[in-house]
């Protein structure tokens, strides 16, 4: 018998239905030759100090460091866990082969790895390695099954990362606690959590520690186009007044027009950290949230494998392409309809073996998507979207650089205009701002010009959001905007994909942190704990990330897991070692009732005014015809018109838009026929307003009530029909065509509004209202 085991119940229904093992038993499935068991995510774990010595179980400083010679593992103390692992040992016991078919990662190959050991499997291991849960996927995995001993490597790595967060974290947080807690309670010191809070801390003292310099930008507009000089801004007020009076009466001359044609690329496909961070951005979500649902959407087979850190596809991937977008054409059929009259797009930027390591990019599966929350929608069209813009053309653009002169100070503008939209008509809400159509200049030309000087100020950084402190993590703290140079930082990065919104959620537990609206701000106790560790090893983005660098490279056999493990080893002693015998203080351990009053406190200063959501430095105020932001002599563009779609937008729904980025339901907009809906007012990342409709609530069958009435040829009916629900409401009832909305209120109250203009077979006209009775018959009610 060949014994399957899956990292979850789910999966292993789905692997168990394909491969025709449906016979249920007591923890596993049974049929054609195969068992199918599975695991509960981490069944076994390291052995506990108290495992190895009896008197580790007691927090001594005596006992510090905490040194296994070996390391050892258990089951966990769970009744339902133990019950789970007899049953995989049973089975394994007599197995003629084992086929590992864990989540295909790190994590997914030490779960397995852990269980087998304990379980003292001896039969021959097959791995099983798929990026989605189709059966078409299961079916080639199994059909090309890899030798288990493959994987060493990544198990390897896996250890010794478990390791290293054992002795990190169980010596680093005892001696922490023990010399600067004095029994408040655990001070958690890790690996990957501290070096994360160490950038939230980081942030916030540069923030407070912020003293804003003026300084002066000498602009001038030519023929409604604002030039800027050349030599940059100004420190000093004066020099900045005497170059404004020298060109005040001085025309300007326009003395060079250099014009590049250039391409855009569509938009990376997705990685995991990079949909954490679009999802964030555009919807607010925190990094836990978008796995959860990424997650789900695998699970219901949708999209690809989510605990991805690459935004390219294998070349094998494309001749799958066709049949995907296929799939997709029947969601997306405007979007991709244009793609299919010619060979799909293959792009080195997308297609590249090369950057790919146990996964590609995650994409949409091509299955049907039904049954969707809201949440899982928007991720859904998010992976799906981005998925059919990498075959689109480049976008086509043309920039422009002018530059011109008055009384020998120069100036410049720079000006871009797109010539061919390529990818973009998939996101015409995402113009950029900065996208601006100069007039034609010619050189030598000449004319009077307008001058100004702005004062301003040097601005703060901003607090961390999710998205950015995601970023961070993967790019070791450092800013890099750049994609193609975060793809080369990402192997020095802090965590994994998979683990990072884990790490933050627990930052947030242990009160380290906490969420002032969209911002990740630092608590007292994380500062206090940040500023108390001396040593750089623990608190580094930088060096965490080449302890990352090392283990990755166990996971491609390019380093030995002793060495690390050694050079963990050391560190951790040392660190232990200068902890226990250096100065000691007290940390204060903020509780529930300080925490709600340091949020309350950073919320007052926010909550005073209505800070501008574009540039953030502003404040939202009432103008003539619409609110704007305080700051918009400096170059602000934010603005919200009194009417917007022929809506007047009021106080209350503008503020939630600033607040949220999302008003509330507007219910009076009108579309260009003066036909009334309902919507949104949505704010982009680029603080451009637009107006989004409101999806109409899918109508469920009055009758079974689980499936939803769909449009046919001649009236609405159950989408339950080949399921035996027959329920049809036609589109004429008593010769008179009933409306959409007349149909809804049915559908929803049994019973619709007054319908005018009935015809009784004689032809006479009468008035009525459609109800539907106890048996689920439509009947015409005349008006009394």
């Amino acid at each position: 018998m060949k014994i399957c085991i899956a990292e979850k119940p789910s999966v292993a229904k789905e692997i168990a239905t394909v491969l025709g093992a449906t016979l249920r038993r007591d923890g596993y499935f049974e049929g054609n030759g195969y068992q199918v068991t599975w695991t509960f995510g981490h069944l076994c774990t390291l052995k506990e100090p108290h495992d190895y010595d009896l008197s580790w179980k007691r927090w001594s400083l005596a006992s510090l460091p905490m040194m296994p010679l070996k390391f050892g593992i258990k089951v966990i103390d769970n009744a339902g866990v133990r019950k789970q692992f007899n049953t995989i040992q049973r089975l394994v016991e007599n197995a003629e082969e084992v086929i590992n078919c864990g989540d295909a990662g790190q994590e997914g190959e030490l779960i397995q790895r852990w269980v087998l050991h304990l379980a003292k499997s001896k039969a021959p291991l097959k791995r099983l390695w798929i990026s989605s849960l189709t059966e078409e996927a299961i079916r080639d995995g199994f059909e090309s099954l890899r030798d288990g001993n493959d994987f060493d490597p990544l198990y390897k790595a896996g250890m010794a990362r478990a390791i290293g967060d054992w002795l990190l974290g169980m010596n680093a947080t005892r001696v922490y606690t023990l010399k600067f807690s004095q029994g408040q309670g655990v001070l958690s010191v890790g690996r990957v959590q501290t070096p994360t809070l160490a950038l939230v801390v980081s942030r916030h003292l540069e923030i407070e520690n912020f003293k804003p310099t003026p300084f002066w930008e000498l602009k001038t507009t030519y023929r409604e186009a604002v030039f800027n000089v050349k030599s940059g801004r100004f420190d000093n007020k004066e020099e900045a007044q005497k170059q404004l009076e020298e060109i005040k009466d001085s025309p300007f001359e326009v003395t060079k027009i250099e014009t590049k044609k250039g391409k855009e690329h569509p938009p990376k496909l997705f990685d995991l950290t990079l949909l954490q961070v679009e999802c964030n951005k555009k919807f607010g979500y925190t990094a836990e949230e978008t796995l959860k649902y990424i997650q789900s959407l695998y699970e219901k087979k949708l999209t690809t494998y989510p605990r991805v850190d690459t935004t390219f596809l294998s070349n094998d991937i494309y001749k799958k392409i066709p049949s995907i977008m296929g799939s997709l054409s029947k969601v997306y059929t405007k979007q991709i309809t244009p793609l299919q009259s010619a060979p799909f797009r293959k792009s080195k930027k997308v297609f590249d073996d090369k950057k790919i390591t146990d996964h590609h990019a995650i994409i949409p599966t091509g299955v049907y998507p039904s049954g969707l929350t809201q949440e899982q929608k928007q991720v859904y069209h998010m992976v799906s979207m981005r998925f059919i813009a990498v075959f689109y053309p480049d976008c086509e653009i043309s920039n422009t650089t002018v530059e011109g002169v008055s009384n020998k100070i120069e100036f410049k503008t720079i000006g871009k205009q797109i010539l061919r939209p390529g990818w973009r008509v998939l996101f015409p809400s995402g113009t950029n701002k900065e996208d601006k159509a100069l007039p034609l200049f010619e050189k030598g030309e000449q004319g009077p010009h307008e001058p100004d000087l702005l004062e301003k100020e040097t601005q703060a950084p901003k607090n961390y959001t999710e998205a950015t402190l995601l970023r961070a993590m993967e790019t070791a703290g450092k800013s890099v905007d750049d994609e193609e140079l975060r793809d080369l930082m990402k192997e020095n990065g802090i965590g994994r994909p998979s683990t990072r919104a884990n790490i933050i959620e627990t930052l947030f537990r242990r009160k380290y942190i906490y969420r002032d609206k969209k911002r990740v701000m630092a608590s007292p106790t994380g500062i206090e704990l940040i500023q108390t560790i001396e040593n750089q090893l623990l608190t580094s983005a930088e060096l965490t990330g080449t302890w990352e660098k090392k283990l990755r490279d166990i996971e491609l056999g390019n380093y030995d897991p002793s060495i690390f493990l050694m050079e963990l080893r050391k560190m951790v002693w040392d660190t232990i070692q200068g902890v226990k015998y250096g100065a000691s203080k007290t940390i204060h351990i903020v509780d529930e009732k300080e925490m709600k009053e340091t949020k309350s406190s950073a919320k007052s200063d926010k909550d005073s005014r209505l800070a501008c959501p574009v540039c953030g430095d502003g404040s939202v105020m009432k103008g003539k015809g619409a609110w704007g932001c305080s700051r918009f002599k400096e170059g602000c563009t934010f603005l919200v018109p009194f009417e917007i779609s022929k809506a007047a937008i009021s106080q209350k729904q503008m503020e939630t838009l600033v607040k949220k980025r999302k008003s509330g339901v507007v219910s009076s907009f009108k579309d260009d026929k003066g036909e009334k809906f309902s919507g949104f007012l949505v704010l982009d990342k680029e603080g451009v307003v637009h107006v989004e409709h409101k999806e109409a609530d899918p109508w469920k069958c009055p009758k079974c009530k689980t499936h939803e009435m769909v449009k046919g040829k001649n009236g609405y009916g159950c989408k339950g029909f080949n399921s035996g629900c027959h329920f049809v409401i036609p589109f004429v009832v008593g010769e008179k065509k009933i409306t959409d909305k007349q149909f809804e209120t049915l559908i929803k109250r049994k019973k619709s509004p007054l319908i005018k203009g009935f015809s009784d077979k004689e032809g006479n006209k009468y008035d009525g209202y459609l109800l539907i009775d106890d048996n689920y018959r439509v009947m015409i009610q005349k008006k009394s």
